[in-house]
């Protein structure tokens, strides 16, 4: 195959990798960092009344989509009652309903939301009609007018004609029009009612919206009116105190309108309490609950739905191929010379276990035991096949017995050295001894050294943080490791080594 196709393969592959990738970072959000964790609140809503005794239903306002925020799971808790939820373009409603209540009743709406820094969407719809003007009463509807006229003058479009409104509406030293405006108190429900009608004045569309602050820890909480006018475009929020425009981080819009936020039939009014609470919790459990949320498929086929037993094995498993990448990259470009190809691999994965300085120490030390008794072996002419039996005998036996002197003297990683691949270690010892026999003790040395070196570097690699963050959420970057790979395999220029073992002939034709 020509070096294009493997490099169109390689190209393709990685594109099909990246894709994926992208695709579930951002919309699911998957986290490309370990250990990353957003911010949740848990918003709770406790509705109480009190029931005649006959049938009862209570309608209460949910948030239906909340600007800036994702909902990760909601729950409705009441006892006995029917439950149905109705939506609109602006509002959601929860209706509970029971044949016979009597007494003091309590529910509970609870929601886990978190923010959406995605969220940019305009609030467009429905589009309103231009308001008529008020007809307002004297002397109030001089005043009113006389100010409308003064902010025009010193405004350019609906959103800095608001703004200039609200910071005058609040001075704290008010001229005469806007003391005589100003009535109701600033904040409350009246005062975004009046605030409406005097932008009626100018013609603006406006509406009442319901927030609810977000506050650690909050266990009275109560919805905040502020106001959102229309600009021709969009619907626009503003604080209806300071004249902030925009919704900030810490608010969450409930409801739009100006109903009641609880309507019981069949007993007393109601009364709603709100508590919150934070936490922080991982982002990629926030993406399994939004992925449940929004009935997304592709959570269900990840390596996440599988039982947390074989989700550790595959952890393990998944960086084997960056292993194998580690020895193609020594082997084919450094040109390091080991015993085999995978035995590093193996030797590496036992160093996960071990620690990388006590699996050094052991491997050692073993090899060197198990050489030396390996020769004493030769000499009695033994076949292949009882030889390197007899070889993996005396592995076994000399790793229980490392185990025992551990525990003796009281070095648990020595009870590790159980997990390396005894058949490998007894194939290395009778490799090495072959070397020995045919190409001298050097040429063993350098193989075996090769092999350690290459065995450190794959364990590093293997348990690096990150990396392993990425194969498991993200395993069709191995992809990516198939494409460099693929690459690899066509390359046959000079190894590094090879370069500085002819670095003389080198400087001989560099001289003139």
């Amino acid at each position: 195959m020509k070096n294009s196709k493997i490099n169109l393969t390689a190209l393709i592959l990685i594109a099909i990798a990246l894709s994926a990738v992208y695709y579930k970072h951002e919309k699911l959000g998957l986290p490309l960092k370990p250990a990353e964790q957003s911010e949740v609140w848990t918003v709770e809503a406790k509705l109480q009344f009190k029931a005649n005794g006959g049938p009862a239903k209570a309608q209460f306002y949910i948030p239906r989509d909340p600007p800036g925020f994702i909902k990760l799971n909601e729950d409705f808790i009441s006892s006995n009652y029917g439950l149905a939820t109705e939506q609109d373009a602006l509002n959601r409603e929860a209706l509970w309903a029971v044949r016979r209540a009597k007494g003091k009743q309590v529910l509970y709406y609870r929601m886990e939301l978190t923010r959406d820094d995605n969220d940019v969407a305009p609030r467009t719809q429905p589009r309103p009609a231009y308001p008529p003007v008020p007809d307002y009463e004297e002397p109030l509807g001089s005043a009113i007018m006389a100010l409308l006229k003064d902010v025009r003058s010193h405004s350019a479009d609906i959103a800095t004609f608001t703004r200039e409104l609200l910071l005058r509406l609040n001075t704290p030293k008010p001229d005469q029009n806007i003391s005589l405006i100003n009535k109701a108190g600033h904040g409350s429900v009246e005062w975004v009612r009046q605030l409406i009608q005097i932008l009626a004045g100018a013609r603006i569309p406006a509406r009442i919206v319901y927030v609810l602050p977000l506050q650690d820890l909050v266990k009275h909480g109560t919805l905040v009116p502020w106001i959102e006018v229309h600009n021709d475009f969009e619907w626009v929020a503003f604080d209806p105190v300071t004249g902030r425009q925009g919704f900030p981080d810490d608010i969450l819009v409930w409801r739009t309108g100006d109903d009641p936020l609880i309507t019981v039939s069949g007993g007393q009014p109601g009364e709603v309490d709100f508590s919150i609470s934070r936490h922080a919790l991982s982002q990629v459990s926030i993406a399994e609950q939004w992925a449940r949320q929004t009935d997304s498929r592709l959570m269900d086929f990840s390596l996440f739905a599988l039982p947390v037993q074989t989700q550790n094995v595959y952890r393990i498993i998944l960086m084997v191929p960056l292993g194998a990448l580690v020895i193609v990259v020594l082997r084919n470009l450094i040109g390091l010379s080991t015993f085999g190809t995978f035995m590093p691999v193996l030797i590496a994965l036992a160093f996960r276990e071990t620690s990388l300085l006590w699996g050094v120490i052991m491997f050692t030390m073993l090899v060197i035991v198990g050489l030396a008794l390996r020769l004493y072996l030769e000499k009695l002419k033994l076949l292949l096949v009882p030889r390197l039996a007899a070889v993996l005998t005396i592995v076994i036996m000399m790793i229980a017995l490392f185990s025992i002197i551990s525990v003796q003297l009281d070095l648990e990683r020595g009870l590790s050295v159980a997990l390396f691949p005894v058949v490998i270690l007894a194939m290395t010892i009778e490799r090495m001894s072959i070397v020995m026999e045919e190409n001298g003790s050097h040429e063993a040395f350098k193989l075996g050294t090769g092999s350690l070196i290459a065995a450190i570097m794959g364990y590093m690699v293997m348990t690096h943080e990150w990396l392993g963050h990425i194969i498991f959420v993200f395993p069709e970057t191995l992809l990516i490791v198939l494409a460099i790979t693929l690459i690899l395999g066509r390359y046959t220029g000079y190894r590094l080594l090879e370069l500085w073992r002819f670095r003389g002939l080198i400087k001989e034709a560099d001289k003139p």
